[in-house]
């Protein structure tokens, strides 16, 4: 992909002229920064519903309620029943997001109850106990209990049919049912940000054992259940779960939900989806949630250039996932003519493309190279010839942030001097440090050798997917190309990406710097100690399986690696906040000392399309994995209003 600055800078002109620029917006209500209400707190003794689930032979809406509804609070106004929304499959989880015990906060800081009244930690960190509320119901009428979270966790988290290698979040642990209502994860080592967890996996806690327990060998004879496999076109029940789980086929519309819609239809194309009559939310003035009556969500719209035509022109009620910064003056042209509205809200990642040189790389040049070189020099080499303000308004439209890997700005942690380590752009200086190195052009070609004459390519591979890679990385082969480093790009596809980065055969990679907020931070901190091995990191793997395993497999790290894992395992398990503190200040000042990755630009603007007559979704918000996307931004009080303005 050939990136043309001059067609990019008339973009950014034409965004400008559109008015990109920040609304005068009304803030976020003080709510979703704090444990909801109940009804009973706010003096809500009336309930109504859609007058969609009327004549359907239902229970009362009282009924269906749990005891003491929890209160959503929509972002602007009290909605109205009805519609159909048009959305695609992409955007399903952000448009009707799971429902989790424990939830995340809209600043990104804090835990708070959901499906669970409360939660504590015991004093050693080892037990998190878990209340529910009383009365939430699945989608088909029959109760939540304490009995669902454990058939989660032992009969598919821990069992090894299902799951060979135990997740890590999970390793250890003992389900305790206390009653209906109250259970235990119970861990052998201190787990005190386990809640965290819950917040973030969600549902993956939590399945209906009324519906799943007839296709698990725990409560199913193998014979019986074979042949119920047999029938239904599965080879294994763990497939045939993954399926149903996941809404993978037409047997979808069976599976019971907490969240406010459920499946009715599942085509090869198409999923037709309708509110879940016991949703256990309400609004203000006791209107069950949610407001929108259906949705349909298409599942063919897989190409990300039909969808984003498709949002310009109005066709979709909302669409996020696949939408690109690049594509935001495409987008402003139909909110031009009334079709749509395109809020801009900030990608969590603070790198939209963090690169990652392979230190455990088998070529023994190139490692020294990058891991072997006094004071880092060839990295910071390499971050020194990034011109990321070019980058910053070429790709971003000035409206990005150039930045290291470090924490989320939101981050109790984040100090803006970790961000800015070595991110001049200064290609003298960069030159300088290569010269140090012994790195010469010696046959005259403009780009340097190893010392010993012989070449020096470095190929980075990489998935274009989620943020603008492709373009980030054609910009930067270009700087480092004006230093004399010789970078070759190489887009692959994911399957191929996780073989490569697994294996160890990448010399470089790149991915977006998430898993930096206060929610997984202190959980998957992959940017700044090796201990997991992942599909989307090349950087330290051998390292990684050494500290898995013991030692048994991998290769040992050098100390100032293993002083990073020992600071890593303090910041998983330290049950004060000072503890915790120090332990993440010493990993992100480790990581700026030592530029492990090489950020870019982040912190970047992500348009979340709407339509005309889609209301209620907040103009701001925080885009990424760390949050769910829209979790904490109430899509169930969004509401289709067909006769008034755009927001």
């Amino acid at each position: 992909m050939k990136l043309s600055l001059a067609g990019v800078g008339a973009c950014a002109a034409l965004v400008a002229a559109l008015g990109v620029a920040e609304e005068d917006i009304a803030p976020m209500p003080p709510e979703w920064f704090a444990p909801p209400k109940t009804a009973s707190e706010l003096g809500i003794e009336r309930f109504t519903q859609s007058p969609f689930l009327d004549d359907r032979d239902l229970p009362p809406v009282e009924d269906r309620l749990p005891d003491d509804p929890v209160v959503s609070h929509p972002y602007r106004n009290i909605g109205k029943y009805g519609g159909r929304a048009r959305i695609t499959h992409w955007d399903s989880w952000q448009f009707f997001n799971w429902e989790h015990a424990l939830t995340i906060s809209a600043d990104l800081r804090n835990i708070l109850p959901n499906l669970a009244e409360s939660w504590e930690l015991s004093e050693d960190g080892r037990v998190t106990t878990i209340r529910l509320r009383p009365g939430i119901k699945w989608s088909d009428g029959m109760p939540l209990t304490s009995y669902d979270f454990m058939f989660r966790l032992n009969h598919i988290w821990l069992d090894r049919e299902k799951s060979p290698q135990t997740n890590r979040s999970v390793r250890g642990a003992a389900f305790v049912v206390i009653d209906d209502l109250t259970f235990q994860y119970v861990f052998p080592e201190p787990n005190p940000l386990f809640a965290n967890y819950i917040a973030f996996y969600g549902s993956h806690f939590v399945d209906p054992m009324h519906f799943f327990k007839q296709y698990h060998p725990a409560y199913r004879d193998r014979d019986e259940l074979n042949d119920v496999l047999k029938e239904k076109g599965f080879g294994t029940w763990m497939a045939m779960y993954d399926a149903l789980r996941g809404w993978g086929n037409e047997d979808a519309a069976q599976v019971p939900t907490l969240r406010a819609y459920k499946v009715v239809q599942r085509t090869p194309t198409k999923m037709r989806l309708e509110r879940n009559p016991y949703y256990f939310k309400v609004d203000p003035v006791g209107q069950q949630l949610p407001y929108i009556d259906e949705i349909d969500a298409a599942i063919q719209l897989e190409n990300s250039q039909m969808i984003t035509f498709q949002a310009a022109t109005g066709q979709l009620d909302f669409a996020a996932f696949a939408m690109e910064t690049q594509n935001i003056p495409l987008l402003k042209l139909g909110e031009s003519k009334g079709l749509n509205k395109v809020h801009i809200w900030r990608r969590l990642h603070v790198a939209d493309v963090a690169i990652q040189p392979n230190y455990n790389h088998p070529d023994p040049k190139y490692r020294q190279l990058v891991w072997g070189t006094p004071e880092r020099r060839f990295v910071r080499a390499l971050s020194h010839a990034i011109d990321r303000d070019q980058m910053n308004t070429a790709i971003y439209f000035g409206r990005g942030t150039p930045s290291q890997v470090t924490a989320h700005p939101s981050s109790r942690w984040y100090e803006k001097r970790f961000a800015q380590t070595h991110i001049r752009y200064d290609p003298d200086y960069a030159r300088q440090l290569l010269d140090e190195l012994g790195l010469r052009d010696v046959d005259g070609d403009g780009l340097r050798e190893y010392p010993d004459g012989s070449r020096l390519t470095i190929t980075l591979e990489f998935l274009d997917f989620e943020t603008p890679k492709g373009i980030s990385l054609e910009l930067v082969r270009n700087y480092w190309r004006e230093v004399g480093i010789d970078l070759r790009l190489k887009s692959i596809e994911r399957g191929l990406q996780a073989e490569r980065a697994q294996a160890n055969k990448m010399q470089m990679t790149a991915w977006h710097a998430d898993k930096v907020t206060d929610i997984l931070f202190p959980l998957w901190p992959d940017w700044f100690y090796p201990h997991r091995s992942a599909w989307d990191m090349t950087m330290w793997n051998h390292w990684a399986r050494y500290y898995q395993t013991g030692g048994e497999m991998g290769e040992e790290p050098p100390e100032i690696i293993r002083t990073i894992q020992y600071w890593g395992d303090e910041l998983r398990t330290a049950t004060t906040e000072a503890h915790r503190t120090k332990a993440a200040k010493a990993l992100l000042t480790a990581a700026a000392e030592n530029l492990w990755a090489i950020g870019t630009v982040g912190n970047a603007p992500h348009p979340v399309v709407v339509s005309a007559r889609l209301k209620n979704v907040t103009p701001t918000g925080i885009w990424g994995a760390d949050n769910r996307w829209t979790l904490a931004y109430h899509p169930a009080t969004w509401y289709i209003d067909e006769g008034s303005e755009t927001e």
